[in-house]
């Protein structure tokens, strides 16, 4: 008997566990004995992978900020096989994909343009709680994030406030989602004299300047990061991105889907580049949050080419988790440090802060958490390649990937086109499109005149699903025309009409 964790739609960290019979496993179909949460109730149908749920009451959804535990204690080891039926758990048809798009921002003070402390954080997000009618989530005495209904609001690491969107069926939608959550934190913030900056890095203060955030997970993974040098808290404390999170409808349509935007992922960030300032003057990257989030750790980050090779699956991915090292396991509402000790050796029983339990599919989806990759995978995929931006650019992200991944035609022409593709020219890609963007040369043209080519499929995907999305590409349709990112945009302001001073980027940029 193995343990089963299932979650309900994509997007949400709500944690419902229950038993399957593995010794019942006959291909991708399984016997479920029980599964219930307190008034929610799942009827779980692997046949064709889709979750029926009913409801009696409000489900709770945990925020990003804290970890998941088990309500019940885990009475049989975890088994691999265990870890695979999580991932295929998330395979899904059609009709029930969705799209999840979430965005962070940086806080900061009209009058000083210094970065927002805990304490106005609080303040802020226990005035948003009171006046728009959201939950709060307490880590002991401190606030550290909201939820309603299937949309959260977290703290990051550096202060950063991050909306987790609700999985949604259109782009229109995305748009209003993200337009509410704007209004709702800048009519508090305003009042505050407190702004919102949509940029991929800090653009002028040091990390020292940083607040401190107090989340237990955050001072361990500070911890952690530091033995790879600044740069890891850097990209911890002082980043901000926007990231979609996609289904798929199998195995195999998990494998496309994930060849396909690891290998464009590097032109994702390209097309987003937003990122060109540090210490109040151009740092000379199109993409510096990019550039960042390559150089430390290189077991939990990258382009994971194993998922182009012919054996790649779940089981692949699955077993590259397994040695990635752990960070932490969350024990009694409290995080445990576990540097040096993988999953594979947790589910061998070597882990010694903890030593004699067992791991749960929580422990799990808490380890994936900590993974960094260009494309992650869960019971979902999320596309991570894009730096933060302003409302247009966060609207295109889902856009561009949608028209991309969700229309058969428009998939098939981009892994037609990366099909000879190789390592080196995904790996020359990703190391190279952080300092030159669009204007990157590869295979005899710039990376430009293969983003209008991309743009194009994005586009025609976006039109054969007949719901007038594709407007939501405008803002991308101009940086591919002109050759000009946001960060080009940027730097050519810095040093015309902002004369060389970067305080200007603060109403250039703000929400």
């Amino acid at each position: 008997m193995g343990l089963l964790y299932l979650k309900g739609k994509l997007g949400s960290s709500s944690m419902f566990l229950g038993k399957v019979d593995s010794n019942q496993r006959k291909g991708s179909c399984f016997k479920l004995s029980s599964l219930c949460s307190g008034s929610v109730h799942y009827q779980f149908l692997y046949k064709d992978k889709a979750i029926a749920r009913y409801r009696r009451g409000r489900s709770v959804i945990v925020a990003t900020g804290p970890a998941t535990e088990a309500h019940a204690i885990a009475t049989e080891p975890l088994t691999k096989d265990d870890l695979i039926d999580y991932m295929l758990s998330g395979c899904k048809p059609k009709e029930k994909w969705r799209i999840g798009t979430e965005h962070e921002k940086f806080g900061f003070e009209f009058d000083s343009l210094r970065p927002i402390k805990y304490n106005q954080i609080s303040a802020l997000l226990n005035s948003i709680a009171a006046r728009f009618d959201w939950d709060k989530i307490m880590e002991g005495d401190n606030i550290i994030g909201l939820k309603t209904g299937n949309q959260s609001i977290s703290l990051e690491p550096g202060g950063q406030i991050e909306l987790s969107g609700a999985p949604l069926k259109t782009l229109h939608q995305t748009y209003d989602e993200i337009n509410s959550h704007l209004y709702q934190v800048k009519t508090v913030a305003e009042e505050m004299r407190i702004g919102f900056l949509g940029l991929g890095f800090q653009p002028k203060w040091r990390l020292d300047d940083i607040p401190h955030v107090p989340k237990v997970r955050y001072d361990i993974m500070q911890n952690y990061f530091r033995k790879f040098g600044l740069l890891g808290v850097h990209s911890l404390l002082m980043t901000c991105s926007v990231q979609v999170n996609l289904d798929f409808s199998s195995e195999a349509d998990m494998i496309k889907k994930m060849r396909a935007s690891l290998a464009l992922q590097p032109l994702a960030t390209a097309l987003f580049a937003n990122s060109p300032f540090k210490q109040g003057v151009p740092n000379g990257y199109a993409s510096f949050r990019s550039y960042l989030s390559s150089q430390f750790d290189k077991h939990r980050s990258g382009m994971l080419p194993f998922v182009f090779c012919e054996t790649f699956g779940f089981e692949q991915f699955v077993d590259y988790a397994l040695d990635v090292p752990m960070i932490f396991v969350y024990r009694k509402n409290k995080y445990i440090a576990c540097t040096g000790m993988s999953f594979r050796d947790f589910m061998a029983g070597k882990v010694s802060v903890i030593r004699g339990q067992m791991p749960t599919l929580s422990d799990w989806e808490n380890h994936l958490t900590t993974i960094f990759p260009e494309v992650r995978l869960k019971r979902y995929m999320e596309m991570r390649g894009a730096d933060g931006g302003s409302l247009n650019m966060l609207c295109a992200l889902p856009a561009f990937w949608v028209g991309l991944l969700y229309d058969e035609v428009s998939l098939h022409n981009v892994l037609d086109m990366i099909g000879d593709w190789s390592t080196e020219d995904r790996q020359y890609l990703r190391n190279q499109v952080p300092f030159t963007g669009l204007r990157t040369p590869f295979q005899g043209r710039l990376l430009q005149h293969v983003a209008e080519d991309v743009l194009k499929w994005a586009k025609d995907g976006l039109d054969r699903r007949c719901l007038n999305e594709s407007v939501f590409l405008d803002p991308l349709m101009e940086v591919v025309e002109t050759g000009m990112t946001p960060a080009d945009k940027l730097v050519e302001m810095y040093y015309s009409k902002w004369g060389n001073n970067i305080d200007h980027v603060f109403r250039e940029c703000c929400y």
